[in-house]
């Protein structure tokens, strides 16, 4: 088994770090920070799943800001 004890987002999903997200945030933020369209025009959890699971940049920005967000809160 591959564990990775010193990873943060091991056994997070993205639907979980995504949500989690908007409701600390909200979509407004949340596009302010992360300036992509599927956080500013008409956003969904679904559609922004869709575009973060194929756009490993977006992705990466999202869950680095889960990270501040639980450093913060933690």
């Amino acid at each position: 088994m591959n564990e990775q004890p010193q990873n943060p987002l091991h056994g997070i999903t993205l639907e979980t770090i995504l949500t989690q997200l908007v409701k600390q945030h909200g979509w407004d933020e949340l596009g302010k920070q992360i300036p992509i369209q599927c956080f500013r025009n008409d956003p969904s959890i679904k559609s922004s799943l869709k575009f973060l699971r194929r756009t490993p940049w977006a992705r990466k920005k999202v869950e680095e800001m889960y990270l501040r967000s639980i450093n913060k809160t933690g």
